[in-house]
Parts: C-alpha cells; sequence; structure tokens
C-alpha cells in the first residue's frame, strides 16, 4: 500500500486522490466491491470532526489580515526593533515569521505574506537570493511550532490528545528556535558584511508598535481566550475571524469587499486542500483499523525494544523520512493512527509525541522532493531549489536541535503543560 501511494505520488496524482485510490483498492481486495458501499459516509463523517472546524478559520482570520496590510505593519515594526542589528533585514524577517505564526498557524501562509515582501526588499539590500529564500522558508516553519498550528490541530484530532495543551508544548520549542535561527543569521551577516537596516531610534519603535497596536491584539484574543479555558481552540479561532474582520474593516479600514473576496477565496481553496486530505484519509484508517495494522505494527517494533529512548530514535527516523515525500497533514493523517498504539505503549506523552511529530514534518516542509514551504519561497525568490538547500542546511540544523532538546530531554516542551494542566 504504501508503495502503491508513492508512485502513484511520484506520477503527480494529488496525494488525496492517491489516498483514496489507495484506500478503495484495499478495500476491495479484502472485502469486495460491496466494502465500498459505506465510503462515501466514512469520508463525509471523517472531514465533519468539530474541533477541524477550527482549520478553515484560523486559515480565514489569517487571509483577513494579510488583505488588511498586517505584513507592512509588523515588518515596520520588527525593522525599528531589529533594524540596527548586523544583517537586520534577516533579524525582521524571523522576528516577523514569529509573530505572524501566533495568527496563521500555516508555514506556506506565513511565506505568502512575508516572502512577498521580505524576499525583493533583501535583494535589493545585497543579500543573495538564495539566502532571503532560505530564511524565509525556515524561519515560516515557525508558524507549525509556535501556537496556533494546523498540524497540531490535525494531531490532536488523529490521537485523540488536546489541543490547548498541545499548543502550550510548542510555546519554548518555537521561541528556541528562532532564537537559534537569528544567532545564526547574525553570524552569517557578520561574515559576509551583510548591512544594517537602520539606526535604532525608540521614537519609531513606539510609532510603529502603535500603528500595529491592533494587530498585536489578535493573538491575545486567540490565545488568551484558549488558554484561558474561556474558549476551545475552535471557538478562539471564530473569535480570531470576527477580530481580524473588526480590525481590517473598522480600525484599518482597509479590508473592502474586493480583498475580503478574495482572501475568502483563498482560504476556501487551502481547506479545501486540507480537507480532501482528511476525507480520503478516513477510508484508508478504516481499512487498517479493521485489519489491526497499527497493533501489528506495534507488536512488531516492541518484539525488538521496548526501550523509550531507541523507540523515539525509531520513530524520529521514520517521520523524518515520510516527510521528504508528504505533505504535512498528509503524513499526520496517514501515519499517526497507525503509530499511537505504540506510542501509548512504551509509555510516550502523547502531548509530548505530537511536538515531535510536528517538528519533524516541519522539518519536512525544508526537504526536498516535496517540501512544499521550500518551494512556495523559493518561486517568490525566482532562485534554484537545490542551491536554497544547501544555504538552507544550517538553518534545517537549528530545527534539528530544537527537534533532538524537544525529543530527548521532555522538560522542556512538557514544562508549562505541567505548570498550567497538570
Amino acid at each position: 500500500m504504501f508503495l502503491g501511494l508513492v508512485g502513484l505520488i511520484l506520477l503527480n496524482v494529488p496525494i488525496a486522490v492517491s489516498l483514496g485510490i489507495v484506500a478503495m483498492g484495499a478495500m476491495s481486495w479484502s472485502g469486495g466491491f460491496d466494502s465500498l458501499l459505506n465510503s462515501a459516509i466514512v469520508m463525509f463523517s471523517g472531514a465533519t470532526s468539530f474541533p477541524l472546524l477550527a482549520i478553515p478559520l484560523f486559515i480565514l482570520a489569517g487571509a483577513i489580515m494579510n488583505s488588511s496590510s498586517l505584513s507592512r505593519r509588523l515588518i515596520a515594526f520588527a525593522s525599528a526593533l531589529f533594524g540596527f542589528v548586523k544583517g537586520g533585514l534577516a533579524m525582521i524577517n524571523i522576528g516577523t515569521s514569529m509573530f505572524f505564526a501566533e495568527i496563521s498557524g500555516s508555514a506556506v501562509a506565513d511565506v505568502a505574506a512575508m516572502g512577498s515582501i521580505l524576499i525583493p526588499a533583501m535583494k535589493k539590500k545585497g543579500y543573495p537570493k538564495e539566502f532571503a529564500a532560505a530564511i524565509t522558508s525556515s524561519s515560516a516553519t515557525l508558524a507549525v511550532i509556535i501556537p496556533p498550528s494546523i498540524p497540531m490541530i490535525l494531531y490532536a484530532v488523529m490521537a485523540d490528545a488536546s489541543v490547548v495543551q498541545i499548543f502550550v508544548a510548542g510555546i519554548i520549542p518555537g521561541i528556541l528556535g528562532g532564537g537559534g535561527m537569528m544567532a545564526l543569521a547574525w553570524w552569517y551577516a557578520k561574515k559576509y558584511n551583510y548591512p544594517v537596516e537602520e539606526v535604532f531610534n525608540w521614537k519609531r519603535v513606539k510609532s510603529t508598535f502603535k500603528d500595529a497596536a491592533w494587530a498585536f491584539l489578535l493573538p491575545l484574543i486567540i490565545l488568551g481566550g484558549i488558554f484561558g479555558g474561556v474558549v476551545t481552540a475552535t471557538e478562539g479561532a471564530a473569535l480570531a475571524v470576527l477580530a481580524a474582520l473588526f480590525i481590517g474593516g473598522v480600525i484599518y479600514r482597509e479590508l473592502d469587499w474586493k480583498h475580503l473576496y478574495a482572501a475568502m477565496m483563498d482560504g476556501a481553496m487551502q481547506t479545501a486542500t486540507v480537507m480532501l486530505l482528511v476525507a480520503a484519509s478516513a477510508l484508508l484508517g478504516v481499512y487498517l483499523t479493521e485489519q489491526q495494522m497499527p497493533q501489528q505494527l506495534a507488536a512488531w517494533i516492541s518484539g525488538l525494544t521496548s526501550d523509550r529512548t531507541a523507540v523515539l530514535m525509531i520513530l524520529n527516523v521514520f517521520f523524518l523520512i515520510i516527510g521528504l515525500f508528504l505533505h504535512s497533514a498528509a503524513a499526520i493523517i496517514l501515519v499517526v493512527p497507525i503509530v499511537m498504539p505504540l506510542v501509548h505503549k512504551v509509555g510516550i506523552d502523547p502531548v509530548h509525541f505530537g511536538l515531535i511529530v510536528t517538528l519533524n514534518l516541519g522539518i519536512g516542509q525544508q526537504t526536498p522532493p516535496v517540501a512544499s514551504v521550500l518551494m512556495a519561497s523559493c518561486s517568490i525568490a525566482k532562485a534554484d531549489m537545490w542551491a536554497v538547500t544547501r544555504v538552507n542546511l544550517p538553518f534545517i540544523g537549528v530545527l534539528l536541535a530544537v527537534l533532538m532538546l524537544v525529543t530527548y530531554v521532555p522538560a522542556v516542551p512538557m514544562s508549562l503543560v505541567q505548570l498550567f494542566y497538570r
């Protein structure tokens, strides 16, 4: 089944369609064509889980705010804050990505919003286009680590884990990843003499902060409501849409009907891509459950080793390889239900494991041949993907270091979870 799926993907068949073909082929082979009678109901049920409603809402909130010049305001504030540092534009790129991550939850949306502004600006200032594309791509991956995160929501649904606790677990690793990338960017700037953007001016910091103040309220509304237990993640996403409409249309007065229509169309297309994957994978999930393949896999690996550290190493390698070929949503939907019996059997905390999965697949967004985020960044920069990948390797190294820290020092991601929820 896996070889068939990879073969179809290599033939450029869309991943959702490939999942559906493989699932229906396996079901008809083992149970005859009668086993396909409930396929439509299974797909519909798999795509209509209440927590999944948060995905289109977060996507829409990000699209609306992007249509309301949020990107420009955030970049102006980050420029005033970090522009005096050597290689200031690179710092601005990372800092803005960290903030935008608290709104969109999508790395591709981050690249689309920030890359279209910052990559041309970096090229104009003399940064190599490969470096500009690499730092934009890698920093965008922070959007799947810092809450709210669409891959985290998908994982929580598939693993029957707490969305809120996984969100909290991502805060410290996200900050560590952003700090590590900033340190690496500063080293590059010193080595290659990249320019200082502007002299630090406290008045400019205050004026740009005031201009973006309403935008800063959005993460407070989303994360404050969720972490405070006032709303669920899905309700927080709905509040984010309402807040985005109010800020963009009433406060900034830059969201007209034309921009709202474009944001809604963009959000609908992104949502359709994810939800079609969810629906198709529901078929495969039913077949795998009926055949008890997850339990068989758990028993097989447990027969090799019952050491939790060794199992985590095996799963890390497995997800890193999967990330080379599958979109993060597809990988979560396809693989997480299969490995969860093993995770429970060796005593790994599902919340801890959720962050490990998210980080692995975030790295997969940077590693060809699929590398959805890297390709989006290269497209904006008009740079060769393999040339950008060579420059991107040290930034991928930062993400790998965070992954190892998260995997083998559970206190790093779980300390806040333990403090607030356990």
